[in-house]
């Protein structure tokens, strides 16, 4: 009766439920997708594993090149986006598996741990992005995990 009540509630003043981040494609390309390239001491590359079989969710790069073309950029959002759960990087597998337990990570990430703390730089990264945060927002997150000074405001 409670709740038949608040949503009835909701309806007479006009309210809504708080809107989903969304996931923008432009920031996984250019910031998301690059760390799925990127080689760390001791750990495979994400794109080693993570293009065939039952953990695939990236498309193999095409002979010779060192990125993914535009569709397949795109097949690799759609895949993605299926692994976060839009303003809840703390719910995400994406960042959960290679995410240290004691950083509260899963238990098992067959690549290895690629991210000690929740500090990491790359780990800010996916987050600000499954956040929906702005570009610029997204920077800042970036700026001050590596602890470099944010510098002036833009204008």
């Amino acid at each position: 009766m409670f709740l038949l009540l608040s949503l009835l509630s909701l309806l007479l003043t006009g309210q809504t439920a708080p809107a989903q981040p969304s996931l923008d494609y432009e920031v996984f390309k250019a910031r998301v997708q690059p760390i799925f390239l990127n080689k760390r001491p001791g750990n495979a590359r994400c794109i080693s594993c993570h293009t065939a079989g039952a953990a695939a969710y990236l498309q193999r790069l095409s002979p010779g090149q060192t990125t993914w073309d535009e569709e397949q950029s795109q097949k690799n959002f759609d895949r993605v986006k299926r692994l976060v759960v839009p303003g809840a990087p703390e719910k995400s597998r994406l960042l959960l598996h290679p995410l240290a337990v004691e950083a509260g990570g899963d238990e098992f990430h067959g690549g290895g741990k690629h991210f000690m703390t929740r500090d990491n730089p790359e780990w800010q990264v996916l987050a600000a992005w499954v956040k929906g945060q702005t570009p610029r927002a997204l920077q800042a997150a970036i700026t001050s995990a590596i602890g470099l000074a944010a510098g002036p405001p833009a204008l």
